[in-house]
């Protein structure tokens, strides 16, 4: 999902969703711990003086005041912590008890995925989705962990290698890449699948299912064996809209998007589990 904004104490953490879990605002951080007016310069001096390296810490791009999206030190629960400790501070205890929270919240979802779902169809409600719009996105976002968790399982490396795969199976779906649908839209950072129509939902889901049905059919194992049932899951559902709209005339790719519906910024976003 999209970058999120997270209250704490009448000012905002910004979080992303990276390497399955919440990473937050060093930076963020910082200035509520310290109220100091230049955070950015008090974490320089906190890098430059310890004696361990925070080398937890992951350069990932958070929106910007003005608007950009702009590379920022980030860290996970257990890094922020860690910075927490290194900061005399009496602010430091309530933002270890919300920080806790947190991961317990991720803790019950990863033990109840049943709950991820369900707070997913809130959010995507309130923000004015139809209901068979957020029927067929939680079934994309099912279909898709059921998929990843193959890929895991056999040995397919997270990041690039899972973005190459998920290229080849769009590519082949649709005859675009993800980057090139999102363009088609006239998307600038948001996810792609949050602004699929029904039918692009329901053919993405189709892809991704028969990939997986081929992944374990031929027991694929790592990369390479992993791409070719990725492309050939997607040059099956190729086929499918191939004969949907040579012989029925209906589009299946469409420049349609939910932007009018995505752009309020009060309603939290959640982990990107489809996208993983």
């Amino acid at each position: 999902m999209e970058k999120a904004l997270t209250p704490f104490e009448g000012k905002e953490i910004r979080k992303i969703w990276h390497n399955e879990q919440w990473y937050f605002s060093v930076v963020d951080v910082i200035e509520v711990l310290t109220d100091s007016p230049k955070p950015k310069t008090y974490w320089a001096m906190m890098k430059k003086r310890e004696a361990q390296p925070f080398t937890f810490c992951e350069p990932l791009k958070l929106k910007a005041s003005d608007g950009r999206n702009r590379l920022t030190d980030c860290a996970n629960t257990e890094g922020v912590l860690r910075i927490v400790m290194s900061v005399p501070s009496p602010k430091a205890e309530p933002l270890k008890l919300w920080l806790a929270e947190q991961g317990k919240r991720a803790i019950e979802e990863t033990e109840n995925p049943e709950l991820v779902y369900d707070r997913m169809a809130e959010i995507y409600r309130a923000k004015g989705y139809d209901e068979k719009w957020i029927k067929e996105r939680v079934q994309t976002i099912k279909t898709r962990n059921k998929l990843t968790d193959e890929w895991k399982a056999r040995g397919v490396k997270e990041g690039q290698e899972y973005s190459i795969l998920t290229a080849t199976i769009a590519k082949g779906t649709f005859g675009l890449t993800p980057s090139e649908h999102s363009e088609l839209k006239g998307l600038d950072n948001q996810n792609l699948r949050d602004h699929m129509t029904d039918l692009e939902l329901i053919f993405t889901a189709l892809s991704e299912e028969i990939t997986r049905q081929i992944t374990i059919n031929d027991n694929a194992q790592g990369f390479n064996q992993n791409h070719e049932a990725a492309a050939y899951g997607g040059s099956i559902a190729q086929t499918a809209r191939l004969r949907l709209e040579n012989e029925k005339g209906i589009k299946v790719v469409s420049s349609q998007n939910f932007l009018e519906l995505t752009g309020n910024d009060k309603i939290d976003e959640l982990p990107p589990s489809d996208e993983k």
